[in-house]
């Protein structure tokens, strides 16, 4: 793969929003960001663009991420956090034994699906954030217990996301058998899978590296919200 296509990583939202998911892009003059029913993340090309932007975004979504360089924004706007977290990136398939039946994810599994992950995730998942992409998951009982799935997409390389296991049941390999099933049906896509994690949550990232994930960088989420 080239060296070129892999920078666009160093900008996920804004390559995602202008290659695959250009039917979900908010467009305000080199800023791109997601319907906010789907994704409250943006991205920039230029600077400049993110004073304004931002402000107007804020009148669809009022608590939402810029992801990379850090922005300019409106006087009516603050960041309340800059949330760092580690872009780890994959190169070849995982090789392990599936011990549970993974099950890809439907509409009638919406609802479920959405509140195990603001149970665990709260903030980032949105009601049609499971349209970004496929979503798999591990039942236990009938009740949806673990998930993993995609959000950004770029032409070559797809994010890993939503890898969330119940409290009651972790423990027992779900997210491991999860993430390794999604990574691979992204290489059967022929696409490179990445994925971006909190810099402090060291289980999560020895869980990846034991995968095969190596960080390729730091990433900024610029978390915004009204004053």
């Amino acid at each position: 793969m080239k060296i070129t296509e892999e920078n666009k990583l160093d900008n996920p939202v804004w390559n995602s929003l202008s290659e695959n998911h250009t039917d979900f892009a908010i467009d305000y003059n080199g800023t791109l960001f997601y319907n906010p029913d789907y994704c409250p993340f943006g991205g920039f090309a230029e600077l400049e663009s993110t004073l304004h932007s931002t402000g107007k975004y804020a009148s669809l979504c009022e608590n939402f991420f810029i992801v990379g360089e850090k922005p300019k924004i409106a006087d009516t706007l603050q960041i309340v956090k800059e949330l760092v977290c580690l872009q780890m990136i994959i190169r070849e398939k995982v090789s392990i034994s599936f011990d549970n039946e993974i099950i890809k994810l439907t509409e009638k599994h919406a609802d479920e699906l959405f509140h195990l992950v603001n149970l665990v995730q709260p903030g980032y998942f949105k009601p049609k954030t499971f349209l970004l992409g496929n979503y798999y998951g591990i039942f236990n009982d009938g009740k949806l217990v673990s998930i993993a799935g995609e959000r950004m997409k770029m032409n070559n390389f797809t994010e890993v996301s939503a890898i969330v296991t119940h409290p009651g049941h972790t423990g027992k390999g779900y997210a491991k058998q999860l993430t390794s099933h999604v990574v691979n049906t992204i290489f059967d896509e022929n696409k490179t899978p990445f994925l971006h994690v909190v810099e402090t949550n060291s289980g999560a990232i020895k869980l990846y590296e034991k995968l095969g994930f190596a960080t390729r960088r730091k990433m900024s989420f610029w978390n915004i919200s009204k004053k």
